[in-house]
């Protein structure tokens, strides 16, 4: 089977503040978006930025074959939320956004104005997979992307820019730790017989103290000599698929000109076990077309297709 995550890149209906402007440039939109998905052939697919669910009903209805689809009930403040696509029936599990218990809430912005809820929910579903059941969380972590009051997107001075990129990775990090509870309900401390995957847009890189926060137990991460040996921390831990990503690919997005890998798939130890192969973009293509993005993100309102890369791995029995 194949596992991915996919930013879909503000899927709204034409004529809203956020979606393309006219009705040629979302099918256009759609089409681009249908012709990957279809070509990388999901079994379960974890999507972000589903603006309207309208919008993701017209999507489906472009695929062929048929589709399950489960959306989040937490969208943030333009309405952008998580789901799945897939090609099997899904149960949720959880649809949450609530902070863990003893994890305090962080300041937000100049106001002081705290927060002690992820801007959007997390989704947990169960799928029925050949080696047993599948549970899957997809997520969407907080930009990096700074935004500031009334509507900016640049700061009046460095001072300014410093305290909001502060307050960004506040909320990065209280959410990732959010995540990391959810994971531990899925993986109940049994991780050598549960298979388990987190997913989504994690808004940073590989090494980045927040998607560190999502690993687990520190210690045998893939290409360390580690990885071969059974630890206490197995039952627990989730392993990042980027190294078995080929280099040349393991990016998913281009920010100013520069690649990064900010979508990730993370599994457990008996998932990461019977993964045959990773990759960005379509399996078999080597060349990922993406755009370079800026600090502006209305520069992209209606462009079609995705500045995001699907995520994804194949899964043996």
């Amino acid at each position: 089977m194949l596992l991915g995550t996919w930013n879909l890149e503000n899927l709204y209906r034409p004529g809203g503040p956020f979606g393309p402007k006219d009705k040629a440039a979302y099918e256009t939109k759609l089409a681009a978006l249908a012709a990957v998905i279809t070509e990388l052939d999901p079994t379960l697919l974890g999507v972000q930025e589903v603006g309207e669910p309208e919008a993701l009903d017209d999507l489906v209805g472009m695929l062929d074959g048929d589709w399950h689809v489960a959306l989040s009930g937490h969208p943030d403040g333009r309405g952008i939320r998580v789901g799945f696509l897939s090609r099997v029936p899904v149960e949720v599990l959880a649809d949450t956004n609530a902070f863990p218990a003893r994890l305090r809430p962080v300041q937000e912005d100049d106001s002081g104005v705290e927060v002690s809820a992820s801007g959007r929910g997390f989704l947990a579903v169960e799928v029925a997979a050949d080696a047993g059941p599948l549970r899957v969380a997809v997520a969407h972590l907080k930009s990096k992307l700074l935004s500031y009051p009334g509507g900016r997107f640049f700061p009046h001075d460095e001072g300014e820019r410093a305290r909001y990129g502060a307050y960004a990775l506040y909320r990065r990090a209280a959410e990732a730790t959010t995540l990391r509870a959810l994971a531990d309900e899925l993986l109940a401390g049994d991780g050598r017989e549960r298979d388990v995957a987190v997913l989504g847009d994690l808004n940073d890189e590989v090494q980045a103290a927040t998607t560190q926060i999502l690993l687990g137990p520190p210690g045998s991460e893939i290409g360390t000599p580690g990885y071969d040996r059974p630890d206490k921390g197995d039952a627990e831990r989730l392993w990042d698929v980027a190294p078995l990503i080929p280099a040349e690919q393991r990016y998913s997005r281009i920010n100013s000109g520069r690649r990064e890998l900010i979508d990730h798939v993370l599994v457990s130890h008996r998932l990461v076990r019977r993964v045959t192969a990773a990759g960005t973009g379509l399996p078999g293509d080597g060349t990922l077309r993406l755009p370079s993005v800026g600090q502006d993100p209305d520069e992209r309102r209606g462009a079609p297709g995705s500045d995001h890369a699907p995520v994804w791995v194949r899964v043996g029995p």
